[in-house]
């Protein structure tokens, strides 16, 4: 399921650019927890375990909710989720 990857994607840009906004030197670790993150999201391993993942749901007919990556991106960001 190639809707999986996209809001992986989607995640990874919101978080980059969340990164972009941490300065202060209190933020800094926040910044490296997120990188972090977003280091798993790249991550071969982590996107094999996503298609697995998307796939079951799919025959499950789980499909509605939005993918783990896009999930933890707005609850890091405090956006309002779609």
């Amino acid at each position: 399921c190639t809707c999986s990857f996209l809001d992986t994607d989607r995640a990874l840009v919101l978080l980059e650019e969340y990164c972009k906004k941490l300065k202060k030197p209190e933020e800094q670790q926040l910044k490296k927890a997120i990188r972090k993150v977003m280091g798993i999201f790249k991550s071969s391993l982590f996107q094999a375990l996503l298609g697995s993942f998307a796939k079951k749901a799919t025959r499950h007919g789980a499909v509605s909710q939005p993918s783990l990556p896009a999930a933890v991106a707005y609850d890091v960001l405090g956006c309002p989720k779609d």
